[in-house]
């Protein structure tokens, strides 16, 4: 990506993001306050191209989150903090569940699509917030792979519900599969899930990619 790109934020705004481990990342250890994973590195580039933006910006993930979770602290960690942007990621978890075979803990994809449709519609209606959705991933080129597979259905519904409701969308899933199609899955995680540096980068760029079309678009 360029080394500068139209940010669509304006001046002092909350900027909050929502999810899983992967943005969590250590957030409320040694590498707090945003982790040590992609939410870092987005703050940190946008920062460092725009920094009398003055932008507030807010890490709310959780380890090991289902949506379900979520759905238990929207009300204090996205409608309580009023944020102007507010990004969310999750899915991977829902699906794990149910490959591990923790049947009371799986998320089927219907609950998923349902249970993310109403916390996306409450946060647009209770805090008017830009809102952008991030799919799922699973670091492995095999589509055949069984968790592949089953992650693939995740993926699919969190694509069906941005477009029903007109969100832009950052496809993290298609990101990773750029890479693999040069590389292994343990170059990226040793668990296809949870990312070294490089991998939250693949990340981090398929979000400033869309921000900036974002920027971009609102300069038209």
């Amino acid at each position: 990506m360029p080394a500068d790109i139209t940010l669509p934020f304006e001046k002092g705004s909350h900027v909050l993001f929502i999810g899983d481990s992967i943005t969590d990342a250590g957030r409320t250890g040694d590498k707090a306050p945003y982790g040590g994973g992609y939410v870092s590195l987005i703050q940190a580039l946008v920062t460092a191209q725009a920094p009398e933006l003055a932008l507030r910006w807010t890490n709310r993930g959780v380890s090991g989150d289902t949506v379900r979770d979520l759905a238990g602290r929207w009300q204090a960690d996205v409608l309580d903090e009023r944020p102007d942007w507010l990004f969310v990621k999750i899915g991977i978890n829902d699906c794990w569940r149910g490959i591990e075979g923790k049947a009371d803990e799986a998320v089927s994809v219907e609950e998923y699509r349902t249970t993310l449709s109403g916390l996306l519609d409450r946060a647009i209606a209770e805090t008017g917030c830009r809102l952008v959705l991030a799919t799922p991933y699973l670091i492995e080129g095999d589509t055949s792979d069984p968790w592949r597979t089953e992650s693939d259905r995740y993926v699919a519904a969190a694509r069906e519900v941005a477009a029903e409701k007109g969100l832009p969308l950052i496809d993290v899933q298609a990101a990773f599969d750029r890479v693999l199609a040069h590389t292994a899955p343990a170059d990226w995680a040793g668990d296809r899930v949870h990312p070294v540096l490089a991998g939250h980068a693949v990340i981090a760029r398929a979000f400033l990619a869309v921000i900036g079309e974002l920027g971009a678009a609102g300069t038209a």
